[in-house]
């Protein structure tokens, strides 16, 4: 089971775009595996919130998988 306290939040960059809306997301220096993947939460598919590179990203990860991760919030 999976509770909202088991949820990683990170702040990261977008680096590059890949097709079907997944991101390549540039993680701060203190986490050392550097680079993940980010797809796109379902709120912001819904209400057609646009990522494009060098944006700054709020992502979910879990613990069990720290290389994938669910970009939920853009930063201004």
């Amino acid at each position: 089971m999976s509770n909202k306290q088991d949820k990683i939040e990170v702040e990261g960059t977008i680096v590059k775009s890949l097709p079907g809306l997944v991101f390549d997301v540039q993680l701060p220096e203190e986490f050392w595996w550097g680079i993940i993947q980010g797809y796109l939460s379902g709120k912001m598919k819904n209400n057609y919130i646009k990522l494009i590179e060098w944006d700054n990203v709020l992502v979910e990860l879990s613990p069990y998988d720290l290389t994938k991760g669910r970009i939920v919030f853009r930063k201004k």
